[in-house]
């Protein structure tokens, strides 16, 4: 599988990513995900301590323990339990980033963490504060690089302006054109790299497409527009590949996006998103249509 540098680091990072929140807690069963991954190829795999209560880092790091030199582990950092679990509150402090980090490592079985990111951010945090956490930790070689989950331009902005972050992961897909307007472009031209959640809109832009429409619609779609929309691009561009093919492909065409981090929750749904990840390139046709038929809508908020 092909492997693409994420941002201005020396990570490279397969053009697919797992998404380890749902491969489960049985450890067997989600061992059988993580090592079809490895077999095809994958070696970026992206947990947080939220996942499970922390269960999916342990998971995960016993799963990699005998190949970590060869995987790019990612994990996050922003989110902190309850004492019952009933919830979690929001703390990107410099006091918990340093504390939260000693558990990840921990549960991980690792000495070190290649890629640390916020998990979420609002600009009413003490960014400097949060930037200088990530720096210390980089420093002392807890962490190799770092990076943020975020969707808000004005939050992307600030660490773009401030900090040395390598990459952003974000929702991006055919419907969740978002992206496209300025997260994309501002991130290209610092040369920082996006990693993408989301590419199969729940399941909107795969090959069950018509039987994930809801009556609630998809980000700003309608059960109505959806049942218009996604025939025609089905019509148009899968007539010969499957959906989820195109969905991926549309990730990967963008420069500024190093890898698509899918979910898996079956050996299955691995295989097929790699077989998906190393199929052909769109066409620069093909772009243009997709882009005609879908909305390129916007972010309205956090600006």
């Amino acid at each position: 599988m092909k492997k693409r540098k994420l941002g201005n680091s020396e990570l490279w990072v397969t053009e697919l990513g797992l998404g380890c929140m749902s491969i489960g807690t049985e450890e067997k069963a989600a061992r059988a995900i993580i090592e079809t991954a490895l077999d095809e190829g994958i070696n970026y795999f992206d947990t947080a301590d939220l996942y499970d209560f922390g269960k999916n880092e342990k998971v995960v790091g016993a799963a990699l323990k005998e190949v970590r030199e060869q995987v790019i582990l990612a994990t996050k950092v922003g989110n902190r339990w309850k004492h019952d679990q009933t919830g979690w509150s929001w703390d990107p402090s410099k006091s918990h980033i340093m504390e939260a980090v000693k558990q990840s490592l921990k549960r991980l079985g690792t000495d070190y963490i290649d890629l640390y990111q916020l998990h979420g951010g609002t600009i009413e945090d003490r960014i400097d504060e949060t930037i200088e956490a990530f720096e210390e930790l980089k420093s002392a070689g807890y962490i190799r690089y770092y990076g943020i989950s975020s969707i808000r331009p004005n939050v992307i902005r600030e660490y773009v302006k401030k900090s040395d972050i390598v990459s952003v992961m974000m929702q991006y897909s055919i419907l969740d054109r978002r992206p496209e307007e300025e997260s994309l472009p501002l991130l290209n031209e610092h040369g920082i790299s996006v990693v993408t959640r989301g590419p199969l809109a729940k399941g909107l832009l795969s090959d069950k497409m018509l039987d994930k429409v809801s009556q609630k619609g998809y980000q700003d779609y309608s059960q109505e527009e959806l049942l218009e929309v996604l025939p025609a691009l089905k019509d148009k561009l899968a007539s010969d590949r499957s959906f989820t093919e195109v969905a991926l492909q549309y990730n990967l065409a963008h420069p500024t996006v190093s890898s698509v981090v899918t979910g898996a929750s079956s050996p299955e749904q691995i295989r097929s998103n790699a077989r998906a990840i190393k199929s052909q390139p769109l066409t620069q046709e093909e772009l243009d249509l997709i882009k005609k038929i879908s909305k390129a809508n916007a972010y309205q908020e956090h600006r």
